[in-house]
């Protein structure tokens, strides 16, 4: 295996050479463990963890190494290395920080597509999938839905979930999946293209590991099973890891969400909800907020029947959302630059003063 197995292309090698960087060694996060990585150069992995002046410049953990990412690094001892950079993303999946408002996660990076796992028979959450299709639209991802668990649902179950996907007029590509019997499998192999990435995401138990684990042909992910007193999912998957398929596509595991704060792009609001934006077209004021305003197309859209009210009431929730993420994004960096500014000044006269 080599670095283009990896996903590498000449864009890459390209960026090394053209920025001072053609001294250091290019290679792909393979796996991150809180502030130490594992790093693939195709050949061999090696145990990485960043400078202090990739740490200090840093505005926050968004611009750490996440698993996806190509980092220019410096190898020693054969299998260790220092990452020193980390190449421009094509691609970032990214939510909210959980308990930290203003901040982003990235849950992995350079993407082409997201397998969205939902267990049909008792995780199937509409409201939760717009989320996720509107954090993927806000990068460029491709989502793709995966209904697990058919083996444990009713042909009436999977049509009235299917009749709600349709209700809520969402176009987005799904595939039916069993890892018991195996049905969808081929379906997601044959999707899976070689040189691709694939992130597979959502909520504990669903079946994300035990796809990945079939997909590899082997069991290397610990997998579990939904908690009988909650009919939840038991967190299993402890942090992100990369794979290379036998077909040569490339997959990642996270581990299961419960909170998924969206920190997107208005671009990512319009994909997702494209019939509301197309619908605001007919609104009486330009400037329309689509709430109580007299004239509006989109409530009116919704009185009629024509727009589905929970799709258009989980629309305003998270435009609220991340309207308000966006405000406090923007205090945070404000006071990092006011308190960069102190430090600054700090040091400059502390070395005046040891002169």
């Amino acid at each position: 295996m080599d670095l283009f197995d990896l996903g590498c292309t000449g864009e890459l090698t390209g960026y090394m050479e053209n920025n001072g960087l053609s001294g250091f060694s290019l290679g792909r996060v393979t796996q991150e463990h809180k502030e130490r990585y594992v790093v693939s150069d195709g050949s061999n992995e090696y145990d990485a963890e960043i400078t202090g002046n990739l740490r200090f410049s840093a505005d926050s953990r968004a611009d750490f190494p996440a698993v996806g990412d190509w980092v220019a690094m410096t190898v020693y001892d054969s299998d260790k290395a220092i990452i020193t950079k980390v190449l421009p993303r094509r691609t970032v999946l990214e939510r909210q920080a959980v308990g930290k408002f203003g901040e982003k996660q990235i849950i992995s990076a350079n993407i082409d597509y997201a397998f969205i796992i939902q267990a049909i028979n008792n995780n199937f959450n509409i409201n939760r999938l717009e989320r996720y299709l509107m954090i993927c639209y806000s990068s460029g991802i491709e989502p793709v839905l995966v209904l697990s668990k058919i083996d444990l649902a009713s042909d009436e179950n999977i049509r009235e979930v299917l009749a709600e996907l349709d209700l809520r007029d969402k176009k987005i590509r799904h595939i039916l999946l069993s890892n018991i019997t195996g049905n969808g499998l081929d379906q997601i192999l044959d999707f899976i293209q070689k040189g691709l990435t694939y992130c597979v995401v959502g909520s504990s138990g669903v079946g994300k590991s035990t796809l990945i684990n079939n997909l590899l042909k082997k069991n290397v992910l610990k997998t579990g099973e939904i908690s009988r007193s909650t009919n939840k999912g038991r967190h299993v998957t402890e942090h992100r890891e990369l794979f290379v398929l036998e077909n040569g596509g490339i997959i990642i595991d996270t581990p299961g969400m419960k909170e998924l704060g969206v920190a997107g792009t208005q671009d990512g609001i319009k994909t997702t909800w494209d019939e509301i934006f197309e619908l605001a077209s007919g609104c009486k004021f330009p400037d329309c907020n689509h709430i109580n305003e007299t004239g509006c197309a989109v409530i009116e859209a919704v009185e009629s029947g024509k727009l589905d009210k929970k799709s258009y009431e989980n629309y305003l929730k998270i435009r609220k959302e991340q309207e308000r993420f966006q405000t406090t994004e923007a205090e945070r960096r404000r006071k990092d630059k006011v308190f960069g500014k102190i430090l600054k000044d700090y040091l400059k006269n502390k070395e005046k003063n040891d002169l």
